[in-house]
């Protein structure tokens, strides 16, 4: 339907945030939503003129849309200024830390972790979404189709099957009851990451083993992370410390960059 593929991550993103302002009636204002589409919209302008001159700033618009999307669905804050600090950052981190035309870190987890680490009234709600069938198979719907686009179906699968093993057999192993581990696979943050943010073809590995071995990484540190040093943002945390990682991967294991081609020109695809 769409020829660019971010028109999808944008109709799907922005359902998300509808259905979960309406329907788990979450705290974040209206107020802030907007002052993170205006801040990573303005950032985005600004940079591209600032970095790179000869290129219509227009275009990549689309991806700061997304970015603050991400932003709106995965933090909380109680200020204003820590958003605008969120935003700004996110986008920055695109042109900051970035080799040839990859980035070090996905922007809206840059935003994320920058916003915990700096600021005092940050913070993630991984049970915002609840445990609810209904969330699990539209978030599997949606994000299928941005995946059948993208081709990453290896990095969310090897991260989420790795992930759950490992939340699994630690259930096992202390004789819980399913529903624990059932509770924590389901969660809509977990999902969202797994669906959009770890398949970032601008931030991930380019050859698929490499991806692999990466998205395991981010896995096994995220399970760590959250079940022995109780770190509610453990998945975030994970792929903020493993995604750099990315551009030696690129070296060790050449083979060719993402590029969308969609048929009404050079359209590239952003992640959240």
């Amino acid at each position: 339907m769409f020829a660019d593929p971010r028109d999808y991550q944008i109709v799907f993103l922005a359902t998300y945030l509808g259905l979960g302002i309406t329907t788990r009636d979450w705290s974040i204002r209206p107020e802030l939503i907007l002052v993170l589409t205006i801040t990573c919209y303005l950032t985005q302008l600004v940079l591209t003129v600032l970095f790179k001159p000869t290129e219509n700033p227009l275009p990549a618009l689309k991806s700061a849309l997304i970015t603050s999307l991400g932003l709106a669905l995965l933090l909380r804050a109680d200020r204003v200024s820590t958003m605008i600090l969120a935003g700004t950052l996110a986008i920055a981190s695109k042109f900051i830390f970035s080799s040839g035309d990859k980035h070090w870190f996905n922007p809206a987890n840059f935003g994320i972790i920058m916003a915990l680490l700096l600021t005092p009234d940050a913070w993630i709600s991984p049970g915002q979404w609840g445990d609810d069938w209904w969330y699990l198979l539209l978030f599997l719907g949606f994000g299928g189709v941005v995946l059948k686009r993208v081709g990453r179906w290896d990095t969310s699968l090897t991260f989420f099957s790795t992930y759950a093993a490992l939340e699994i057999g630690r259930n096992i192993w202390l004789g819980w009851t399913w529903d624990v581990s059932l509770h924590k696979l389901m969660s809509g943050s977990l999902l969202l990451f797994t669906l959009f943010m770890i398949t970032d073809p601008r931030s991930i590995p380019n050859d698929r083993s490499a991806r692999i071995s990466w998205s395991a990484s981010i896995a096994i540190l995220a399970f760590i992370l959250r079940n022995y040093f109780y770190i509610n943002e453990a998945i975030f945390m994970a792929l903020f410390i493993i995604s750099p990682l990315t551009i030696l991967l690129d070296r060790l294991k050449v083979a060719p960059q993402f590029n969308w081609y969609s048929n009404s020109g050079n359209n590239r695809i952003e992640n959240i």
